[in-house]
């Protein structure tokens, strides 16, 4: 079995031990030298070229992915060509089109905040004048870690976005402020053949946008675990996804969940399952885009809770922090990505597990700390 993943970020280099597990050989299309997933790259190049695509999926069984950039014209050169892609270009175009997504979740029936597409200032403003004089503007394409989203009182706030759509940049749409009590997360993965396997729900914890802490199971989360996971399967099933799937909500102040985002790939908020739970969302990602039966995906604690390494050392990589890590938490997972510390770059994550909520959330918080 022979899997090629186009994109060479952190997500691909976190397949590769299930990968070497399952005896599958992994092949990953990396866009430069020295990327997280190099001990897999089998090429480098532009993943925006078909034609580079296409001679990378020579001879593998199914190509997925390690982000959701891949052009739409590029994934249907691959269906085209015959080969099998999870998940395909029919569903991936709802994880990277906001507007497509939104559309889609109305008829679903799937909750989710107001919205509309905004192609000036004049329905912008309109928009905030019906919702309470505020609102979140986003680019339909390209966000990502609080990257393309912008808080706005005015259509003053978002004009240098305004005219960079009017001049053939991304398309904006806005959506209300939500007054969300906290944010979640629910996954789940799907094979082509239908099963569904969904872990517990998730509380995600963000800071400038960007995914600090994942607590499992979301502490006092009662009926909405079951609503949160009736939510994504329906999506899941509704849109044809294969493989990982992520539903990014928000659970209101008055206790409704709402769709906030989707991610179809193994997720940060499921990292944590590589150390708590039965199978995690590496091995049953790739489980899944080959068709395979899928694994557990049950907790092996009670508690588990991931911290995110964002920005790291002041000098150097992760490791060099190792040994006074690994010293004062033994019971701590370190996951290196292998990067150089950057400010608000995701250069690694630490997870424990354990039967006390309070308790893993003192040593892994104390782990991740060290990298700081």
């Amino acid at each position: 079995m022979i899997v090629g993943v186009v994109g060479g970020g952190q997500l691909a280099r976190m397949m590769i031990p299930p990968a070497v597990a399952l005896g599958v050989e992994l092949r990953v299309l990396a866009e430069s030298e020295g990327m997280s997933a190099a001990l897999a790259a089998t090429a480098v190049g532009d993943y925006r070229d078909a034609e580079t695509v296409l001679a990378f999926a020579e001879g593998v069984d199914v190509v997925t992915f390690d982000h959701e950039h891949v052009p739409q014209e590029v994934l249907q050169r691959l269906v085209d060509a015959g080969v099998a892609v999870h998940p395909g270009p029919h569903a991936l175009r709802f994880a990277q089109d906001k507007r497509a997504m939104r559309r889609r979740m109305a008829e679903l029936g799937v909750a989710q905040p107001d919205w509309a597409p905004i192609d000036d200032a004049a329905a912008l403003q309109a928009f905030l004048d019906a919702h309470g004089g505020a609102g979140v503007v986003k680019t339909a394409t390209g966000g990502y870690d609080g990257r393309g989203v912008r808080v706005v009182r005015s259509a003053d706030d978002a004009a240098d976005w305004l005219a960079g759509a009017a001049d053939g940049g991304p398309r904006l749409l806005v959506e209300e402020l939500v007054p969300f009590r906290r944010e979640l997360a629910q996954q789940l993965a799907r094979r082509p053949s239908g099963e569904v396997v969904a872990w517990p729900l998730a509380q995600t914890v963000q800071r400038d946008g960007i995914c600090a802490e994942v607590l499992v199971p979301a502490p006092r989360a009662g009926a909405l675990a079951a609503t949160a996971q009736e939510m994504a399967v329906r999506i899941a099933e509704g849109l044809d996804v294969t493989g990982a799937l992520a539903v990014e909500l928000f659970e209101t102040d008055d206790g409704r969940l709402l769709v906030n985002e989707l991610a179809m790939r193994p997720h940060n908020s499921g990292h944590w399952s590589i150390d708590g739970a039965v199978t995690s969302q590496f091995e049953q990602h790739l489980r899944a885009v080959l068709d395979l039966p899928l694994g557990s995906s049950a907790m092996l604690a009670p508690a588990a809770i991931m911290v995110n390494v964002i920005g790291g050392p002041a000098e150097g990589r992760m490791e060099a922090r190792y040994a006074a890590a690994l010293a004062s938490q033994p019971t701590a997972k370190i996951h290196s990505y292998g990067k150089t510390a950057r400010p608000g770059r995701k250069v690694g994550h630490v997870t424990v597990v354990g039967d006390d909520l309070d308790d893993v959330a003192y040593r892994v918080r104390a782990a991740a700390a060290t990298f700081a």
